[in-house]
């Protein structure tokens, strides 16, 4: 077979199969472009939430790596040199994602290219600790988590805003007035997929959300405990809850942490969730 040009491109509708086997080689890594594959079959940058780039094998039959450009940008594949092949391509363009994330080494190989135009981040956090259970932990679950009802809305948005901004450092609500975020985080609920524990005032004592659904994964987000709350115990139950309803929806539950988070390690380790790879995350 006669060898191709091997550049950058946009990957269109006749791709969709290449990036499906080079997605499957990981498939609870790659839940996040999985899942936005799963809604836009068709890479439709539209409905995908932007474009993604691919770079082929030489021969014509698989893709070496690709990377999606949308409001994050996500590595995926495990040839560093194809990635940074890409990023070079993409450098090229103005910013659009407000985050880079994926394993560790393909985020290093697509930041080291990117940084010179894009830089610097505000935080780079090295090593996430991508955790992974297939079977209900030792620790009961607390009945009192439950999914969160549209009409809860405006009482787990404090909470959601106030996870985020602990979190990332920066509130979610932009110079949109927040309209965006809230327009998720009503998504997820309306999904089923938000959940919480409220005390008799109906305040969020804890909350927690299956932010993406592949078909190996219900991946877990955005886990918080009110912080008058927190060392009693109450998230560790309350995320169990979680985690059984996930168990649910796919043969495996995951999530990712930052490793210097060695309460919330500690806390998922308790429950029988195990590191399966390491990722990164470059913030802006």
């Amino acid at each position: 077979m006669t060898a191709i040009q091997t550049r950058p491109r946009i990957l269109r509708r006749s791709d969709a199969e290449a990036v499906r086997s080079l997605l499957a080689q990981d498939p609870v890594l790659n839940c996040m472009l999985e899942s936005r594959l799963a809604a836009a079959p068709d890479l439709d940058p539209r409905r995908l939430g932007g474009q993604l780039w691919g770079i082929d094998d030489g021969l014509g039959s698989s893709l070496r790596a690709a990377v999606f450009c949308g409001g994050n940008l996500i590595p995926t594949g495990d040839d560093l040199a194809g990635l940074e092949l890409i990023a070079e391509r993409v450098s090229r363009t103005s910013r659009g994602c407000s985050s880079i994330v994926g394993a560790s080494e393909a985020v290093q190989a697509v930041w080291s290219v990117l940084v010179p135009r894009w830089g610097p981040a505000r935080a780079v956090r090295q090593a996430q600790p991508l955790l992974v259970t297939r079977a209900r932990g030792p620790v009961p679950a607390d009945p009192a988590v439950r999914r969160v009802r549209t009409a809860e809305l405006r009482l787990f948005l404090p909470a959601a805003i106030a996870m985020f901004t602990e979190e990332l450092g920066v509130s979610p609500i932009g110079a949109d007035a927040g309209a965006g975020y809230r327009s998720r985080v009503s998504e997820l609920i309306g999904s089923g997929r938000a959940f919480a524990r409220f005390d008799e005032r109906g305040r969020v004592q804890f909350k927690a959300e299956i932010g993406v659904l592949g078909s190996e994964t219900a991946q877990i987000q955005g886990v918080w405990v009110r912080p008058d709350l927190r060392g009693q115990g109450i998230g560790t139950a309350a995320t169990a809850a979680v985690i059984e309803y996930g168990l649910y929806l796919a043969p495996s539950v995951s999530l990712y942490v930052n490793d210097f988070n060695l309460a919330a390690r500690r806390m998922y380790d308790r429950l029988g969730l195990r590191e399966s790879r390491t990722l990164s995350t470059v913030l802006f």
